[in-house]
């Protein structure tokens, strides 16, 4: 019995080997983090793009792209031009934000250029949150809070909302339209296992357009509902190479007005 035993906890030990896996590396791409975001109660003049390239699975590193000239300039004609404060971040701190006027971003790096059109959209603004505790599927208890919003009855509309705190390592997404609530209250829920008494949960909640409520959908399904999980193979955005079409950057040019709130769980 002793002998099984041994071998037994040898099998285990074995069982520990870390195996990296012979991944083929696939072209390197620009990552376009754009997203220009107004919260409610801001100027919305500060605004940030980042731009990365795509690395090996086991780089354990993201290359930031430099020296890259970005700007954004709405259907007046005015330009915002962002300006590189480290590497791979490009600011604005004049920039003008007005719901529903078409913006265009213009980048060029590494001797490519790039471009995308999108309409910077409202979001209502959150009434309240609640919070009781409910039972999750194993029967054990857990904190759920829930927040509330009017949904307007003249458009359709499309939200996505983050929750970020201490207990999460990533911020966890969520994706709403109005399909079967059109211009009623909207009552949003989350939970995890993780939450306790006494953390702080920061809830943005979007108003974003169709087109990239569609396209954050396929990255949510395709990463467990974690986008910084495993990058989501292909999954094109609207950002376009205007030399090489083929050459395509991933990322969204999005603009979104939204709601931020922080929780302390009672």
């Amino acid at each position: 019995m002793a002998l099984m035993s041994l071998l037994f906890v040898f099998s285990l030990v074995s069982c520990e080997d870390v195996v990296n896996l012979d991944l083929e590396t696939g072209e390197t791409k620009l990552v376009i983090d754009a997203e220009i975001i107004w919260k409610k109660g801001t100027t919305g003049n500060e605004q940030t793009i980042k731009i990365s390239k795509t690395a090996p699975y086991y780089s354990g590193s993201t290359p930031k792209v430099t020296g890259a000239q970005v700007r954004v300039e709405n259907s007046n004609g005015d330009v915002f031009t962002f300006n590189e404060t480290e590497a791979g971040v490009y600011k604005c701190t004049n920039f003008v934000p007005v719901i529903d006027m078409e913006y265009k971003l213009f980048i060029t790096a590494e001797g490519q250029s790039y471009t995308a059109a999108e309409k910077l959209t409202s979001a209502t603004p959150i009434n309240k949150i609640e919070q009781k505790t409910v039972p999750d599927f194993g029967g054990e208890d857990v904190i759920e809070l829930t927040f509330y919003y009017n949904d307007p009855a003249d458009q359709k509309n499309f939200y996505v909302t983050d929750y970020q705190s201490e207990f999460l390592i990533y911020p966890e997404y969520e994706i709403t339209d109005d399909e079967f609530f059109n211009g009623n209250e909207i009552s949003t829920r989350y939970s995890h296992e993780d939450m306790k008494t006494g953390n702080t949960v920061k809830i943005t909640h979007r108003g974003v357009s169709k087109n990239f409520f569609n396209y954050w959908k396929l990255i949510l399904d395709a990463s467990s509902s974690n986008p910084f999980s495993i990058p989501p193979g292909n999954i094109r955005g609207n950002i376009v190479n205007t030399n090489n079409a083929d050459n395509y950057a991933f990322g969204y040019f999005r603009l979104c007005e939204a709601d931020e709130r922080s929780y302390v769980v009672q």
